[in-house]
C-alpha cells in the first residue's frame, strides 16, 4: 500500500520494539479496519502515529469509514480553533483523507442501515463496556466489513472489539 502521508520522523526502535511490531503485524491479521483515533495517526505527528505507520506500512488491506473521515475532519477543525493547525493545513489534510478513501488507497466500508441495527445490538449486548454510539457504530463497520482487527486508541472501543472477537491496535 503506497503511504499517502509519511509524519512521523525516522528513528531506530531498540530491537525489541522491532520485535513488539513483528507481533502487532502478526497478530494484526486483515482486514485492519481503522477508526478515526488510528487513520489521525497517518495524518498528523501526534503520541504513537510513528508506530502506527511502521506497523501498517505496506499493508493493502486498511479499511475506512466515512464516519471515521468526518470525526478526523472535526478533530481538525478542534486543532484550528486551538491554534494548533492553520485552516490551510487542516483543508489539506481533509483532502488528503478523502483522496486516500475516494482514490482506493483504503477499502470503504459504508454506514448502512444494517450497520446501525448492528450498532444497536452491540450497545446492548456489550452492556458491561459504556459504549459510545460512534464507537458503536465503528465496530458495527468493521464487523460488517469482516474485518479482523481493529485499529482504535479508544480503550472502550478496543475492548469492545476484543469482545466481539476483534484482534487490536494497540494489543
Amino acid at each position: 500500500m503506497k503511504r499517502i502521508a509519511r509524519i512521523a520522523s525516522s528513528r531506530t526502535a531498540p530491537a525489541r520494539l522491532g520485535e513488539q511490531r513483528g507481533a502487532y503485524r502478526a497478530a494484526l491479521i486483515g482486514p485492519l479496519y481503522c477508526d478515526s483515533s488510528a487513520l489521525i495517526k497517518l495524518y498528523m505527528p501526534e503520541p504513537g502515529s510513528a508506530e502506527f505507520n511502521r506497523v501498517v506500512d505496506g499493508r493493502n488491506d486498511l479499511l475506512v469509514s466515512d464516519l471515521a473521515v468526518t470525526e478526523v475532519v472535526s478533530a481538525l477543525a478542534r486543532r484550528v480553533r486551538e491554534g494548533a493547525v492553520t485552516p490551510e493545513a487542516a483543508r489539506r489534510l481533509e483532502h488528503a483523507v478523502v483522496r486516500g478513501l475516494d482514490g482506493a488507497v483504503y477499502g470503504r466500508v459504508e454506514l448502512t442501515r444494517d450497520v446501525h441495527r448492528q450498532a444497536e445490538h452491540f450497545l446492548l449486548a456489550l452492556m458491561s463496556m459504556p459504549l459510545r454510539a460512534a464507537d458503536a457504530l465503528h465496530l458495527a463497520l468493521a464487523t460488517s466489513a469482516r474485518a479482523a482487527s481493529l485499529a482504535s486508541c479508544d480503550r472502550r472501543l478496543s475492548a469492545a472489539a476484543r469482545a466481539a472477537g476483534l484482534a487490536t491496535y494497540p494489543a
